[in-house]
């Protein structure tokens, strides 16, 4: 398996976040995390990076296992977070920000090699290498997040919201480079509030409910199963809603 998590359980202090969910995510697929606010979206994505550790059960990333395993080597191994929020380094400029990614990385040529790659994917980087983060709009500064992900060569990239807060001509753009970077090689499992838009764009999907999931499909079929309609993909389509 590529990577797995198996009977995993998280807790914050007395609270448990996660029930001991089982996830699978294959190599070059885009998988998509849904739920609630509160589902345990966000510390599935956070276990997985090392930024916390599960009470219990494993994660394993081609044999290696995870859960035992420090943030920093994580991110060596081959897996790289866009937060939710973005949490771009303001004052810090774009070209700044993006070499923040690469600390891993020891290659210059590969270093050189992955920034012109992020300001191919996001021209409006490019524009801005020298601008300040903290000036940036909330898409620029999305695409900055996405583009410092990216700078480590991950083999897996991990989403959080990255459409949060965003105008639908944006959110548009942000998911169609998501589909670039995948085709690209990479594998995504991406966390998203606009769940049409990405079913439209995963090749599978899990629906967390309360830390536990209560449904793994293929994302066609979750797109049209009655309860997800009802629960995540209420009212009619919209511009944010495709991201073709």
């Amino acid at each position: 398996m590529y990577l797995e998590l198996r009977d995993l359980y998280v807790r914050y202090g007395n609270i448990e976040a996660l029930h001991g969910i089982n996830l699978q995510v294959h190599k070059g697929e885009i998988v998509t995390i849904l739920g609630a606010n509160g589902a345990g979206k966000t510390t599935t994505l956070m276990s997985i990076s090392g930024l916390i550790r599960p009470s219990s059960g494993s994660i394993r990333f081609k044999d290696t296992p995870l859960h035992e395993t420090p943030g920093h080597k994580i991110v060596r191994l081959g897996i790289s977070q866009a937060p939710e929020g973005r949490r771009v380094f303001g004052p810090l400029t774009v070209l700044e920000n993006l070499h923040m990614g690469a600390f891993t990385l020891t290659d210059e040529k590969l270093v050189q090699s992955n920034l012109a790659w992020i300001f191919d994917l996001f021209p409006r980087l490019a524009e801005r290498r020298k601008q300040l983060a903290g000036t940036l709009s909330g898409g620029e500064q999305q695409m900055l997040s996405i583009g410092r992900a990216l700078m480590a060569s991950p083999e897996v990239l991990l989403l959080d919201e990255p459409s949060l807060g965003l105008a639908p001509i944006v959110v548009k753009a942000i998911f169609s480079t998501i589909r670039s970077i995948n085709k690209s090689g990479v594998t995504i499992v991406l966390v998203e509030q606009n769940a049409k838009a990405a079913l439209k764009l995963a090749s599978r999907g899990y629906v967390l409910e309360v830390g536990r999931v209560v449904m793994e499909e293929s994302a066609a079929n979750l797109l049209n199963d009655p309860a997800v309609q009802s629960a995540y993909l209420g009212g009619g389509d919209n511009a944010q809603s495709n991201p073709e």
